[in-house]
């Protein structure tokens, strides 16, 4: 889709050399999946601690591999 905006080419110019984009269109099409990342992020912090019968998650880590022990030099 095509669209005519009005970006300020310094900001434009510092999201672009930030990013690594290559193009205006790729700096603009990263910075706004960015900002939906971020509303993303936010309402699923709002919903932290909102049910009160959740019980916690087990967590499951891998037991660290084991070292041979050196000897003392």
């Amino acid at each position: 889709m095509k669209k005519t905006m009005h970006i300020d080419e310094k900001l434009l110019g510092e999201a672009k050399a930030v990013s690594g984009a290559t193009t205006d269109t790729e700096t603009v099409r990263w910075g706004l999946e960015a900002l939906v990342r971020r509303g993303a992020y936010e309402r699923l912090r709002a919903l932290r601690g909102s049910e009160p019968g959740a019980r916690d998650v087990p967590r499951h880590r891998e037991k660290p591999a084991l070292r041979p022990k050196r000897k003392a030099a």
